[in-house]
C-alpha cells in the first residue's frame, strides 16, 4: 500500500525582502526541509493571505498549522529544530548583545534605512538619514575589528540577522559606501555577499503556481 509523502512546513518568500533572506538562511543553514513558495508583493496569493491576512513576508505555516509571520520566529524555530553551524548565542553576554544588535538594527537603522533608500536621488532628507546611520554603522566597523565578525570569530545570529539591512544600505549607492572610512564592515559584507548559504538563498525560483518546490 502507498504512503502519502508527509506534509513540509510551507515557506513564503520574496526574494529580495532582507527580512525574508535572513529567514531564508537560517532554513537553509539548519538544512530544514520546506515547500518553498516564492511571490511577489503586488500579487500576493489568496493562499498567503488566509494564512496571514496581514500579508507581510516571510510566512511560515509548520505542518500542525502554526503560522510564524516574523523572520525572527522563523529563524528561532529553525534553529531550535537544528543549529549545526552554531549560530545561537553560547553565552548569556553574547544572547544581550545579540538582542541589542537586532533591535538597533530593526528599529531605529531600518527607519533611518527606509528614509534613505526610499527618498528621491539627492534628496536633503534622504542624505541626512544616510548620515545619521553610519553611527550604527560605525558601531559595526568596531565589533568587527577583533575578529572579522559581530560577537566572534566565526558568524553568529547577530551577523546573520544584520546583513541582509546592511547589504540593502550600501546597494543604495554603493561608490559612496565604499568611500566610507568602514574596511572591517566592507569586508565582512563582501565576505556575506560571496557565501555559498547566501548565493544558494538567492536563487531564482519560480513564483508559485500551486506546484510545490521543496527546499532542504
Amino acid at each position: 500500500m502507498a504512503t502519502l509523502p508527509a506534509r513540509l512546513p510551507i515557506f513564503w518568500t520574496f526574494r529580495r525582502c532582507p527580512y525574508a533572506m535572513r529567514a531564508r538562511m537560517a532554513v537553509q543553514g539548519a538544512g530544514i526541509d520546506v515547500e518553498w513558495r516564492e511571490i511577489i508583493l503586488r500579487d500576493k496569493p489568496r493562499e498567503m493571505l488566509e494564512a496571514s491576512p496581514k500579508g507581510t513576508i516571510p510566512v511560515l505555516v509548520l505542518e500542525n498549522g502554526t503560522v510564524l509571520e516574523e523572520s525572527l520566529d522563523i529563524i528561532h524555530w529553525a534553529l531550535g529544530q537544528q543549529d549545526p553551524n552554531g549560530w545561537l548565542p553560547q553565552t548569556a553576554d553574547e544572547q544581550h548583545q545579540t538582542h541589542h544588535l537586532i533591535a538597533q538594527n530593526d528599529g531605529p537603522f531600518k527607519r533611518l534605512l527606509d528614509r534613505y533608500k526610499y527618498a528621491p536621488k539627492g534628496d536633503e532628507n534622504g542624505l541626512k538619514a544616510r548620515d545619521e546611520a553610519l553611527s550604527f554603522l560605525g558601531d559595526l566597523e568596531q565589533r568587527l575589528k577583533p575578529h572579522g565578525q559581530l560577537l566572534r570569530p566565526t558568524p553568529s545570529l547577530a551577523d546573520y540577522a544584520l546583513f541582509p539591512f546592511v547589504r540593502q544600505f550600501a546597494h543604495v549607492d554603493m561608490i559612496w559606501f565604499q568611500q566610507q572610512d568602514l574596511p572591517c564592515l566592507q569586508t565582512w559584507l563582501e565576505n556575506h555577499l560571496n557565501s555559498s548559504l547566501f548565493s544558494k538563498i538567492m536563487e531564482k525560483r519560480p513564483l508559485w503556481s500551486g506546484t510545490p518546490i521543496h527546499e532542504k
